[in-house]
């Protein structure tokens, strides 16, 4: 257990230390903030570190087990109805306990949170059923995306002509609902189906799939909301800014990290509870695990809690005021423009971070036995990010509708699905949901805030709305950059296969040029 946790550790200060230290770099080089906010951000590091470790390991012997277990018992019992009612519920309950929805839900005073918070876990329940049927009836994820995105941008043309500035929120729900309790659960229960499948000992297709499909519902059901509403309340989309600390001494650094901490440690023992209630039914009932494991499965769940619990107050308390002052200074500058390829640089490093990106490298790993390896869909992950942050900064900057980077975007993406291998495909759009988690919100957006508020200062209605829309682009580039990755892979496997069948025929020509001449 050391030496994993060591390994864990390893691999932490690998994904946090490049973002650190540009931030750092860039603070004492352009931005020039307060000493004590720089030591507040750099105990969130250390706090981001220990959580990232801690949570990598808890999910490995807990959740990951757990959702496997559970996928792959349901679908032996044969029941097409508990297995669907089971999905609903997994969905709809482990969403409405996301930390990165619950930060969406409050920055909006237009829309009480809970109904939003609800009608994203509906989305997200109702679309994992259908991710369920998927693997049971082995239906291709192709005609499920382009039917689900088909419908996603008929709406959202709709709800544009009522109101457009919901529109990058919708899209934005779409994002933070596949964050770091939801991401696990919800592969290891893809892959727990999958398992027992027949077609699975073909391809793997199916062991994928499942969060880019819960990844539409979303979209849908907060599109369907703003329809819903404009029936019954006619007012505007409003929005709040981030909840920022002001940091005055070292010791208000320590009083809030303490309230930060309560905060968190409430927040995440709702997702944590839910899901030891769903398991412990299902153990009851179902499950039927042995002691031993069941033991080792709920301290997973503990190492998970500590963890995920360090992680966002880390985030929370050393990068989202960070986020914030970055954007307003860079803002100020007469070079405002820098803030595009800062982006760049920003979105590329930012994602190495994310622990549910972890969580699915780790998983595409394993299920390919390292013939695609956790580096190469890092790399591909984070231009892909990059390119989104860089998108965003131009979007403020130049006050760009969302719609010209998202349409265009996802249908390339659509018609790439028909000239790369399916497994490619579930693994891109899978890649666009977990790619925005819990730093997208408590940096990147506050960052993009914080410009606005300086851009938009004279035009209030769009000083906040502007900046919503970053979550969206950062779960769309991933789709293009890895399905980019299956093309080449698909043409050097092609390559491979003439080079070795031209080998094979000289191969035969050789034995048989060898017999003639021996007969001779």
């Amino acid at each position: 257990m050391l030496k994993l946790i060591f390994i864990k550790l390893k691999e932490a200060l690998i994904s946090v230390l490049p973002i650190t230290i540009m931030i750092l770099l860039l603070n004492f080089t352009l931005v020039k903030m307060p000493l004590i906010n720089v030591f507040a951000f750099i105990i969130g590091f250390v706090f981001l570190v220990l959580g990232i470790t801690l949570f990598s390991l808890g999910a490995d012997i807990s959740m990951i087990q757990m959702g496997s277990k559970l996928g792959n018992k349901l679908i032996t019992k044969k029941k097409l109805w508990l297995l669907l009612l089971t999905s609903f519920l997994i969905g709809f309950l482990i969403t409405i306990a996301e930390p990165d929805l619950m930060v969406l839900a409050n920055k909006f005073t237009s829309i009480n949170k809970w109904i939003l918070i609800c009608s994203v876990g509906a989305g997200v329940g109702l679309f994992l059923m259908i991710a369920t049927l998927r693997v049971v009836y082995n239906i291709r994820l192709k005609w499920l995306l382009i039917i689900g995105y088909s419908l996603v941008f008929l709406l959202a043309f709709l709800v544009g002509i009522i109101d457009n500035s919901f529109v990058p929120i919708a899209f934005d729900s779409g994002g933070v609902t596949t964050g770091p309790i939801t991401v696990p659960f919800i592969l290891a229960f893809g892959l727990g189906l999958a398992s027992n499948t027949k077609n699975v000992e073909k391809d793997s297709d199916n062991s994928f799939g499942a969060v880019s499909i819960c990844s539409i519902g979303p979209i849908l059901a907060v599109l369907l909301l703003r329809v819903i509403l404009k029936l019954f309340n006619n007012s505007p989309t409003s929005a709040s800014s981030s909840n920022l600390y002001n940091f005055t001494n070292i010791n208000d650094v320590f009083h809030h990290l303490n309230i930060c901490l309560i905060k968190q440690i409430q927040d995440v023992s709702i997702p944590i509870i839910l899901i030891i209630l769903i398991f412990l039914i299902f153990q009851f009932y179902l499950l039927k695990i042995d002691k031993k494991s069941l033991t080792q499965i709920f301290l997973g769940l503990f190492i998970t809690f500590v963890g995920l619990v360090l992680f966002l107050t880390g985030a929370e308390i050393g990068f989202m005021n960070v986020g914030d002052y970055f954007g307003r200074t860079i803002a100020n500058l007469s070079y405002k423009w820098i803030l595009i390829p800062l982006g760049a640089l920003i979105g590329f490093f930012v994602v190495l971070a994310e622990p549910s990106v972890h969580v699915l490298t780790k998983q595409v790993e394993t299920i390919t036995n390292e013939s695609i390896s956790k580096k190469t869909i890092l790399f591909s992950l984070a231009i892909g990010v990059g390119i989104s942050i860089s998108l965003a900064m131009i979007r403020i900057l130049f006050n760009v509708s969302l719609w010209w980077f998202i349409l265009p975007t996802y249908l390339i993406s659509i018609v790439l699905i028909f000239f790369v291998p399916e497994f490619f495909t579930s693994i891109a759009f899978d890649s666009g949901g977990v790619a925005s988690g819990p730093l997208t919100s408590t940096f990147i957006l506050p960052l993009t805030m914080g410009a606005c508020s300086i851009i938009y200062q004279n035009n209030p209605s769009l000083n906040i709305l502007n900046s919503f829309g970053v979550v969206a682009l950062v779960a769309m580039t991933p789709l293009i950059t890895i399905q980019l990755l299956g093309l080449n892979y698909k043409i050097k496997m092609t390559r491979f296969n003439k080079a070795m069948q031209e080998i094979a025929i000289n191969a035969e020509l050789d034995d048989e040029i060898i017999t003639f001449k021996n007969k001779k």
